[in-house]
């Protein structure tokens, strides 16, 4: 196996810090330290490439019981926002790219989503079950303004009146509100806003190229104006890091007019732990050894746990009082009302030009 070196330094606008090699490539790089440090070293700019990808399907499905949803639909892969902490990033290693900064400049997209979409609804044996959008990377990140691959797919789900869900961090969901707004005046719809923190320097670090926090705000504030079911995620809660501000978030967020609430704590899967502890190294040295010390409090002594019941919320007395603290601050925001399920009976086909209308109905 050969290996190159690679060293940490500063990209501008992204949030890994470098590029290291897939699990499965052949060739790996790492990083060292040449005795340069960030002022002495020159910002470099990254280029975002954008490519099409053919797909057979659009719906995956899983069988977690941990995430809340068995049908989604993903309209891109890789993520522009380049948040530090994404949990899909490993996933870019299946591509033969870094889920380093790979993830984050080198995206694909799915132009035919909408097609792909509207051909499995419409197949006779096709039984509604709600749909979320974006369980994987941002539906709405940058390139979706140009691309318009999200907006493609919910027009299909409301010609058909299916169900769905969606989960964001970027004000670009509100262009779609002529969607949204009919739909859940007919309890179609629900939307997820995601805010890790209220500190603009932290989410700059952090969610470089995604909305700002008072963005996310105002986006919960119009969804809800609109009529749109809204909840936010505080996600991912970091011990020592953005945990202090649990309750303030949720404040805010019920101020906006959030109706519901949610936490995930930071999970570090495959690659991801790496390239979070150089992200903190050079963002927050000051703070990297106490967050690791408990991030591996709440994971059994490991930076990850991945069984099913433990990697969203962690174990120990650190994660419970974490789940604790939010129980009672969703009650304190009159967050902690059940949202009632989503319709499923209004599904229906559409006719297609040219069918015969059934004059004396069905």
């Amino acid at each position: 196996m050969s290996t190159f070196t690679q060293q940490i330094t500063t990209v501008r606008g992204r949030g890994a810090r470098t590029n290291a090699t897939g699990r499965y490539e052949s060739a790996t790089r790492e990083a060292f330290d040449d005795g340069w440090t960030p002022d002495d070293v020159e910002p470099v700019k990254l280029t975002t490439t954008v490519t099409a990808e053919k797909a057979k399907v659009i719906i995956t499905r899983n069988d977690s019981p941990d995430v809340g949803f068995a049908a989604s639909i993903n309209p891109y892969r890789g993520c522009e926002h380049g948040c530090i902490y994404c949990y899909a990033r490993p996933a870019h290693a299946y591509m033969g790219l870094s889920p380093g900064l790979d993830f984050e400049s080198k995206l694909f997209f799915k132009p035919d989503a909408a097609r792909l979409l509207e051909h499995e609804l419409a197949r006779p044996a096709y039984a509604p079950e709600v749909i979320h959008i974006g369980g994987n990377t941002d539906p709405y990140q940058p390139q979706e303004r140009r691309l318009r691959v999200t907006r493609g797919v919910i027009e299909v789900l409301s010609r058909f009146n299916h169900p769905f869900s969606v989960i964001s961090k970027s004000g670009l969901i509100l262009r779609d509100l002529d969607l949204l707004a009919p739909m859940a005046a007919r309890n179609l719809v629900r939307v997820a806003i995601s805010i890790t923190t209220l500190d603009r320097k932290l989410a700059r670090s952090m969610e470089p190229r995604a909305a700002t926090p008072e963005k996310r705000l105002d986006a919960v504030k119009r969804l809800t104006d609109a009529g749109v079911p809204t909840v936010v995620m505080f996600a991912p809660c970091i011990p020592g890091l953005n945990d202090h501000e649990m309750e303030a978030v949720l404040e805010r967020a019920a101020a906006a007019g959030a109706s519901g609430a949610g936490y995930v704590a930071l999970r570090l899967p495959l690659e991801i732990a790496d390239l979070f502890q150089e992200w903190l190294a050079t963002d927050h040295p000051d703070r990297a050894s106490r967050v690791m010390s408990l991030v591996r409090q709440m994971r059994g002594g490991k930076t990850y746990d991945a069984q099913w019941g433990k990697r969203m919320k962690g174990e120990g007395p650190i994660a419970a009082l974490t789940a604790r603290r939010f129980a009672v601050a969703k009650v304190r925001y009159g967050l902690a009302a059940k949202l009632p399920p989503l319709d499923l009976g209004q599904f229906q086909v559409p006719p297609k030009p040219g069918d015969q209308i059934d004059l004396f109905g069905s």
